[in-house]
């Protein structure tokens, strides 16, 4: 019995796996290129090239075809990567410190020249995908794990960087509106259904990231892709992957912290009532190896903490002038609404002034790679957002 119990547990872990994966986006890069012999410019049939993702022990290969040109899909994004390409007669060539690019091809080319040929009389050429490259797959903008370092944030949401493409104003794309956006994590949709507010991701409208920024990898806006793999919008597809466990072990804890001392008291002549609110944003990362090359594990959990202010506006007691936050309705009028509410039908309305909304948030994301070898590797990543639970494995 418990035999039979643990194969009917396999069995729908195989059924629901090879459900999501189909349903799954881009989550990769590639890399392509041509290996062609130096004495005859023509390429080299049956190479090898061996890529090798440095930080992780991670390695892909595949071989040249007939006119010495090669492909390998499906590639860990980021880098060092190391290249290298080899055939029987010639001596090994190498490329360092190639950046594989979220949804791009990377294109490094290889002349190769006979063993016997010294080094100095060899030339090796690589060309990465930039934005001018014919290898890309329509109008996108890949911002890098570098940039999303860098670069400063005010809500620290992937917001704040698709931005940067030229056809973005604010959430819109190319004029479209920010509900016909197609926004992927990990090849899972994280769309905001209903678009409501100014958020067109979910927790848009209550200020909440739906993602830990500090553990996306890379973000990708596609406006007019060619890949047939990126559709499901009008405007612009807004694909993010999160980042992976290494051979190193690594980590960060980060608290971030805003109040009303940060907001000024005047708008020009008139004065502000900025009430009194207070964000903390408290996060801890880590990341690294459970067996070096070939296991890697990566965490991230992140707490929200937010209180401000349902309204800065004040009733009036009567007489007031009705300047700044102060208005016309009377303090009187409201108070009896509010008892004949409660007298009537027994409904509590709350105070009218000096009430504060809370928005608390819990965001965790756990990850798991596993490098079975060169042709297969496996991922299950789990994340789970206050309530919400998305599971997601691919191979």
């Amino acid at each position: 019995m418990k035999k039979f119990f643990v194969a009917s547990i396999v069995a729908v872990g195989i059924a629901a796996t090879a459900t999501i994966l189909p349903a799954q986006g881009v989550t990769t890069g590639s890399l392509t290129g041509r290996v062609t012999a130096q004495s005859s410019k023509e390429g080299v049939a049956g190479a090898r090239v061996r890529a090798l993702h440095l930080p992780s022990g991670t390695a892909y290969q595949a071989l040249t075809r007939s006119d010495g040109r090669y492909s390998v899909p499906g590639m860990r994004v980021g880098g060092p990567y190391t290249i290298t390409a080899t055939t029987i007669g010639f001596a090994p060539r190498t490329e360092t410190n190639v950046v594989i690019q979220l949804g791009v091809a990377t294109e490094v080319n290889f002349v190769i020249a006979p063993a016997a040929v010294q080094l100095a009389a060899v030339s090796i050429t690589a060309q990465s995908g930039g934005v001018l490259s014919s290898s890309r797959t329509g109008a996108a903008t890949t911002v890098s794990r570098d940039a999303l370092e860098q670069l400063p944030t005010v809500s620290r949401s992937i917001n704040d960087f698709t931005r940067l493409t030229p056809q973005a104003s604010g959430q819109s794309f190319a004029g479209q509106d920010s509900r016909l956006n197609n926004i992927t994590v990990d090849g899972s949709y994280f769309n905001n259904s209903f678009g409501l507010g100014s958020g067109a991701t979910p927790g848009g409208r209550t200020g909440v990231s739906p993602i830990p920024l500090d553990a996306v990898d890379q973000i990708q806006v596609n406006v007019a892709p060619f890949d047939v793999r990126q559709g499901n919008f009008v405007g612009a597809g807004v694909n993010a992957v999160t980042k992976s466990g290494t051979n190193t072990l690594s980590g960060s804890l980060y608290r971030l912290q805003r109040d009303q001392s940060f907001v000024g008291e005047n708008a020009g002549r008139l004065p502000f009532n900025r009430g009194t609110f207070d964000f903390v944003q408290t996060g801890v990362r880590l990341g690294g190896p459970i067996i070096k090359n070939k296991l890697f594990f990566f965490v991230n959990y992140e707490q929200d903490e937010q209180t401000r202010p349902g309204t800065n506006f004040v009733t009036n007691t009567g007489g007031q002038p009705t300047v700044g936050n102060t208005t016309r309705v009377l303090a009187s009028d409201v108070a009896g609404l509010t008892t004949f509410l409660k007298d009537r039908f027994q409904y509590e309305t709350g105070p009218v002034n000096g009430y504060n909304f809370e928005t608390p948030a819990k965001r965790v994301i756990a990850k798991v790679d596993f490098n079975a070898n060169d042709a297969n590797k496996f991922s299950l990543r789990y994340i789970q957002l206050d309530s919400k639970t998305d599971v997601i494995a691919s191979s």
